[in-house]
């Protein structure tokens, strides 16, 4: 595959299907700077991995399984250097009031963020309406164990969502 023809794909693929990267950062990544950071390591993934799609999958769920490796493996870094960085996200805030964009979104992305790894790429999977059998073939989990999965998240954010309402928060 010549450089060209590798470039042509990346860019089609990245446009078509950056809202999934996006979504996968944002679940791993919590402040802005982080976010860049991982979304140019999953792109980075992304470009060196075009020569070797063999096309026995769906691009979506190629592109999925290189974000959530890629993010899965970058939070794992950073929680290993997270007691040695001060979160200078926090001194922006206090300068720059900022309200978030839909705070229903807002809750379920921290909800999501605080499921353990295989959760939460369940909970993104399925707000990608992957279906369970390409859930599986992503985190190699069987289909059932995908539902039971799926099940448990669904009545955790049920019950968080209720609390949250409750105690007006």
């Amino acid at each position: 595959m010549s450089e060209q023809e590798q470039r042509q794909i990346f860019e089609t693929w990245l446009d078509k299907h950056k809202g999934l990267v996006f979504k996968i950062v944002r679940a791993y990544a919590f402040t802005a700077m982080d976010r860049e950071d991982l979304f140019q390591e999953v792109v980075i993934q992304v470009w060196h991995s075009v020569p070797t799609f063999r096309h026995e999958c769906a691009v979506t769920t190629w592109m999925y399984r290189i974000a959530l490796n890629t993010a899965i493996r970058w939070s794992g870094r950073e929680r290993k250097h997270h007691d040695r960085h001060e979160d200078l996200e926090a001194a922006n805030y206090v300068l720059h009031e900022v309200s978030p964009i839909d705070e229903q979104l807002t809750w379920l992305y921290a909800e999501i963020a605080k499921l353990d790894e295989i959760d939460r790429s369940i909970a993104l999977l399925l707000l990608e309406g992957f279906s369970y059998r390409e859930m599986a073939g992503i985190t190699g989990l069987t289909e059932s164990n995908v539902g039971v999965r799926i099940n448990r998240i669904k009545i955790r954010l049920v019950n968080r969502s209720k609390k949250t309402a409750d105690h007006g928060i």
